[in-house]
């Protein structure tokens, strides 16, 4: 199957829309890009999908919390943007006026719009229906490109400016605040962190809602609410994160896994006219997510963070349709019986679909060392923990791990860290990290590789102040300050959810094709390339046996099952 000339154009406008939103540096052409006017004529092709209406001075047009919003452009008047301040009170931190128009990247899904809109004067507004609004965007190319542009720019600046966020409040460095943060950052959900390390009253709240040590970390979300150790999940269900949805609703395909492969799977199958839906018990990006800068990506000579290329195909797969459902963890996967669904069980509800792509990837393998994974959050960190780097300003910091994600973690925190060593159980790094990374480590002056070595304790009082280095050719030990470990130690597949009948290797990675056993196969064929020995579900990615274990790979994977999957669903019809 080709892509058409349609996802082309798309995919273009996606591109472009993407990379002048986020690479751009005038302040005064991110300000005509992010509000944009548009011309007369624009106006009178838009005026074809919706109708004109006339609001009184100081008419709600949508609220804060409410899904399915419509697109308005201002004919005459103005339209007033409001949050709320500390106190809950609403304040206008935009107007829109004539000719341009209302909207961010929540327009593309149903989660719960950030901020309010009234009319900041009598004016007449033209209303765009969502879905007339889809095809708006699809069909008058010109006028998609700059609407894409403006609103990923509009959730940059929510973002740098907290409008429409929340409060995190807790330590810094504990791990149920850092859960938090970064299943915020990655879902570019608008927030700030006030640290009780620091500010032991936690900038008044802590009285104010009456807030002992033993609540934190909480979040104040609008409204006063306060959510007490909530798990990702209630979190994502209280923000509006989560999409609504009919349960009875049978999607086409049902992604499981939002990292690289998911995310291409996703973005091909929804451009190609497939129903779905992305199921993420974290946040979008997967490990890959993690990554603080990826070098050796097609496409981009100047590299670019594992966060950035996660939302970039986010957004292009929203546009496109794609369903996400973040903070659900897939908990059983039930076949469907003679031609019924497939039934996912996850902590948020039942998802039915015709077929699934698995793409849960790997975790990082814990060190196996109980003194030091006592501080886990207090010190160290599984994952290069990217919201964790500025933290390390002036730490002398380790990285444990000889792969591409240690290589990527040590460059990073070398910006902000006094000094990084590199402890890995081999005697160098060459057979184990890309050659580039190898060069920028060793013309790193802030980065030293010590080969030879494994961790064997650690310990300190609350945090972790110390650790214990093994020599693994010569048995001696030496003790050495430490106020913050990174271990990147490889891999475990994460798929415990999975039946029995989905066929495993020894180490528990998905077996697909010809690495299926020939007892499995089915009238003495094997499965499609990247199905399983369940038919209708396939997997792609790390997740996979086999699986080169990079990100192009996993991307390359997500986008190839997609064919498979309409030759599972065309019998069906």
């Amino acid at each position: 199957m080709t892509d058409s000339d349609s996802s082309d154009s798309a995919d273009a406008q996606q591109n472009s829309a993407l990379d002048t939103a986020l690479d751009a540096t005038d302040p005064i052409a991110r300000e005509a890009d992010t509000f944009p006017r548009l011309s007369d004529e624009m106006l009178a092709r838009i005026a074809r999908y919706g109708s004109e209406e006339r609001f009184v001075a100081g008419a709600p047009i949508y609220s804060r919390g409410d899904r399915n919003v419509d697109f308005f452009v201002v004919v005459e008047g103005s339209i007033e943007i409001l949050d709320v301040d500390d106190y809950d009170k609403p304040r206008v931190f935009l107007v829109l006026r004539s000719h341009q128009f209302s909207g961010e990247l929540n327009l593309f899904n149903e989660r719960e719009v950030l901020v309010s809109a009234r009319a900041g004067e009598a004016s007449r507004l033209l209303r765009i229906p969502r879905a007339d609004f889809r095809r708006l965007v699809s069909i008058e190319a010109d006028i998609g490109e700059i609407v894409m542009r403006a609103f990923i720019l509009r959730r940059v600046n929510l973002i740098r400016h907290v409008h429409g966020g929340v409060v995190v409040i807790g330590p810094a460095h504990t791990a149920d605040t850092l859960r938090l943060i970064q299943f915020l950052s990655r879902n570019a959900y608008p927030h700030r962190l006030v640290d009780t390390e620091h500010d032991a009253g936690g900038d008044g709240f802590l009285d104010c809602f009456s807030l002992a040590a033993a609540d934190l970390p909480v979040v104040i979300a609008p409204g006063h609410r306060v959510l007490r150790k909530p798990s990702l999940a209630q979190l994502a269900d209280d923000l509006g994160l989560t999409e609504t949805f009919d349960h009875a609703q049978v999607f086409d395909l049902a992604v499981v896994g939002a990292g690289p492969a998911g995310l291409a799977a996703a973005v091909y199958a929804s451009s190609e006219g497939l129903s779905t839906v992305v199921l993420e018990s974290e946040a979008v990006g997967g490990q890959a997510g993690t990554s603080s800068m990826i070098r050796n990506y097609l496409g981009f000579p100047r590299g670019i963070s594992g966060m950035r290329l996660a939302q970039r195909a986010r957004n292009q797969a929203i546009r496109f349709g794609t369903r996400f459902f973040t903070g659900w963890s897939v908990t059983a996967l039930e076949p469907g019986v003679e031609g019924e669904p497939f039934v996912l069980h996850t902590d948020g509800g039942d998802i039915r679909a015709r077929s699934v792509v698995v793409s849960t990837g790997v975790t990082y393998r814990k060190l196996g060392v109980a003194s030091v994974d006592a501080h886990v959050g207090l010190g160290v960190f599984y994952g290069s923990a990217m919201t964790a780097a500025r933290e390390t300003e002036n730490y002398d910091v380790v990285v444990v791990g000889g792969g591409n994600s240690a290589g990527q973690a040590a460059i990073h925190l070398s910006r902000f860290a006094r000094s990084v060593t590199i402890l890995v159980r081999r005697e160098g790094l060459e057979a184990t990290m890309s050659s580039y990374l190898i060069g920028e480590i060793a013309y790193n002056p802030r980065i030293s590789v010590l080969p030879c070595s494994e961790v064997v304790d650690g310990g300190g009082e609350g945090r972790l102040e110390w650790i214990r280095i093994r020599d693994t050719s010569t048995g001696q030990e030496t003790t050495r300050d430490c106020p913050a470990l990174f271990m990147l130690l490889g891999a475990e597949p994460h798929c415990d959810w999975l039946p029995a009948s989905v066929e495993r290797d020894d180490r528990g990675f998905v077996l697909t094709g010809r690495d299926i056993p020939s007892r499995c196969w089915a009238d003495g064929l094997p499965p499609a390339n990247l199905e399983t020995t369940v038919p209708g579900v396939f997997a792609a990615g790390d997740i996979r046996a086999g699986s080169m274990k990079r990100v192009a790979a996993a991307s390359g994977e997500g986008a190839s099952v997609v064919p498979l999957v309409h030759t599972w669903l065309e019998p069906a019809g």
